[in-house]
This record gives structure tokens, sequence and C-alpha cells, in this order.
């Protein structure tokens, strides 16, 4: 299985209609999406008021693959939310199970 981290920096301002864009789009989409396991979305915290996050597993890195296509090392933009970021990170990982 494959961790997906994503990490959203909103523009100055934009907090607040990111938000909603995360939490009415984004979060809908990524736990209907098929051959997520599981996805555990991140909320900002008061010192780091612009930062949102997903921690992602999927099933496989053809899952993933299928999903964003080829080039999975890029983040992948919704036209949506264009306007809202600032800057995105990614990074994938094997899963360890415990």
């Amino acid at each position: 299985m494959i961790m997906r981290i994503f990490q959203v920096v909103t523009r100055p301002g934009k907090e607040e209609e990111f938000g909603k864009f995360f939490n009415e789009t984004a979060i809908p989409l990524m736990k209907s999406t098929k051959g997520i396991v599981s996805v555990l979305p991140g909320a900002p915290r008061p010192e780091s008021p612009r930062e949102f996050s997903f921690v992602m597993i999927w099933e496989s890195l053809d899952a993933l693959k299928a999903f964003v296509g080829d080039d999975y090392a890029n983040p992948h933009v919704d036209p949506a939310e264009a306007d809202l970021v600032e800057s995105r990170t990614i990074r994938h990982y094997d899963l360890v199970e415990a």
C-alpha cells in the first residue's frame, strides 16, 4: 500500500474559502475514490492557520496512477482551488503495517 501525504498552504485571506472547498468538495471526492483505503483530512491549527493536509492510503501504486495519472509525484490541482492555493507539497511512502 502507498501512503500519500498532500499538504496545501492557502493564499493569505483565502483560508475560509479553501476550507469550504476542502470540506464540501475535496474530502467527499477522496473518500469516494476507487482504490483509496483510508483518508485522513487535516484542518489548520492556530500555529499554521493556512495549512490543510490529507493523508491517504492507497491500495497500490496502480490504483493511485488510475486516479491521477502516471505523473503521480506532482500534486493534482482542481480548477476550483487554483486561485486559493499558494503552494502544494506531496510525498509518497510505502505503508509499514504494525
